[in-house]
């Protein structure tokens, strides 16, 4: 069996190993993300004979960037994964609507259908500390109006949620209206503007940041004393699992110096730093914690997963699930009739039946020996 709680406030100060859940950005590629916890949410109903089961059963804290907060919050809430594949394949196209030809030059996407459905499913009135949430969750965006990332925690022991609301508390604020803020990508979507005590702010997508991937500062939340939950550190004893929306750096083998014009690099820098610091942060998380599944980082440190057996002095046991969406990598999967450019962009709603497919052919490969002392088998209460 494995102990269900109603809301997360009930399992912050209980004793014992604790799961973290980490979720990137990375616009509708998100599905391929759903599919990959779809097939993890199957298995752990099996292991545990329970048809009931949700990843929030399983999960103490979820985080998530961009797409990746839109999927965390859905887990917190208690929805089941086919539930989230639902809300992706029904508002992608309406959450995707272009915008008006004249605002084009300040964002491409209306923000009306994502706000609209953020509303109906999580409820307008509902705020971050709301106690129906099942796990903790963390949400990250970055503030343009003081020029710095916010990863924002309903951890009411957090600095800024024990405050006064004139103050601004952040678990007053409403739930949808921070994810929105988190998923507001430049060019891509207006900013989101957010109350903050007597404070009005400007936020941006987090993926604007270093944490498009929030494995490793998820962590650090989880642990660190200055974010007040001191959750004890071990590979028995903290499990994180980070999943990806598919890697795919931007190879251009016969790129000249003269290509590279001011348009060029506007195009491209943006995608190249968010690229270099997903990779960071899973290296991070590989190197300080037992990794136990993850592809190659690159082909000096290749995937340093812990085959030897580890020392005991990691600080948590660590998966990375992120399939590669190059040629090479789809044709791995056995998808050799997908192609890259189907599958790469964010915001096309054109063929969410190929992304399914990548994050199913993918998902093959899940197994639950991979999550080590946290193995159900091993583990069952």
């Amino acid at each position: 069996m494995i102990t269900k709680y109603k809301s997360y406030l009930d399992r912050i100060d209980v004793k014992g190993p604790k799961r973290l859940l980490a979720l990137d950005g990375g616009g509708i590629r998100g599905l391929i993300t759903v599919e990959i916890l779809l097939r993890l949410e199957e298995l752990l109903r099996r292991a545990y004979d329970d048809e009931a089961l949700v990843l929030a059963d399983f999960f103490d804290y979820v985080g998530g960037t961009s797409t990746g907060a839109i999927i965390a919050t859905c887990i917190a809430r208690g929805m089941t994964m086919e539930r989230v594949r639902q809300f992706y394949i029904e508002g992608g196209r309406i959450m995707l609507k272009p915008a008006p030809i004249l605002r084009r030059w300040h964002y491409r996407h209306l923000d009306s259908g994502l706000s609209a459905a953020l509303k109906r499913e999580l409820g307008e009135q509902t705020t971050f500390g709301d106690p129906g949430l099942q796990t903790l969750l963390l949400l990250v965006m970055r503030n343009a109006t003081t020029d710095s990332p916010w990863p924002l925690s309903n951890n009411p022991k957090a600095l800024f949620n024990a405050v006064s609301e004139k103050e601004g508390n952040n678990l007053l604020l409403p739930l949808w209206q921070l994810i929105r803020a988190s998923t507001a990508a430049p060019t891509y979507f207006p900013p989101q503007m957010v109350s903050v005590g007597e404070r009005n702010f400007v936020f941006v997508d987090g993926a604007v940041s270093v944490y498009n991937n929030p494995s490793f500062l998820l962590y650090m939340m989880a642990t660190l004393p200055a974010y007040r939950l001191c959750w004890e550190q071990g590979e028995e004893q903290l499990l994180l699992v980070s999943v990806g929306t598919g890697m795919s750096a931007y190879a251009a083998s016969s790129l000249r110096p003269a290509q590279m014009t001011l348009l060029y690099n506007a195009e491209r820098v943006p995608s190249a730093l968010i690229y270099a610091a997903n990779v960071e942060a899973d290296k991070l998380c590989r190197v300080s914690g037992a990794c136990r599944f993850g592809g190659p980082i690159d082909s000096e440190l290749g995937d340093l997963i812990d085959r030897s057996g580890s020392d005991g002095k990691k600080k948590f046991t660590y998966l990375r699930y992120d399939p590669s969406l190059t040629r090479e990598g789809l044709d791995a999967l056995g998808l050799t009739d997908i192609q890259p450019e189907e599958v790469l962009p964010l915001t096309s709603g054109r063929y969410l039946d190929k992304l399914q497919e990548v994050g199913r052919a993918y998902a093959k490969g899940l197994d639950l020996s991979q999550l080590g002392a946290f193995d159900p088998s091993l583990v069952t209460t």
